[in-house]
């Protein structure tokens, strides 16, 4: 997942998938099996996702492809700890901020 990106009101799925590095067509299909995932959609049809829609994605995106849930187990761990989730992941993203940061620190100094 691409992690800088600047925050405005919607989002193209292209825009999206590019966050996320992974294809229109897998954004597609969580959309059609996480109930969380609610993209308007333009008269021409063309799917808009919102600031809370790609916080959610993050949420989805965390547990199928960095912790290795199923889909039934994360829908299961969404409806159970959708808050707990937000901000752990909040914690995570932080930290690999601080990390990156270090990294790129130590190879200045040697």
């Amino acid at each position: 997942m691409n992690k800088d990106f600047n925050p405005k009101l919607y989002y193209s799925i292209s825009e999206v998938s590019e966050i996320f590095n992974v294809s229109n067509s897998l954004i597609r299909f969580w959309e059609s099996e996480f109930s969380i995932l609610n993209p308007r959609k333009n008269s021409k049809g063309d799917r808009r996702f919102t600031q809370k829609d790609i916080e959610n994605l993050k949420i989805i995106y965390h547990l199928v492809k960095k912790k290795g849930f199923t889909l039934e187990g994360a829908k299961n761990e969404i409806a159970s700890s959708k808050e707990r989730l937000k901000k752990r992941l909040v914690i995570i993203q932080n930290l690999e901020k601080i990390r990156t940061f270090l990294v790129e620190t130590k190879m200045k100094l040697e």
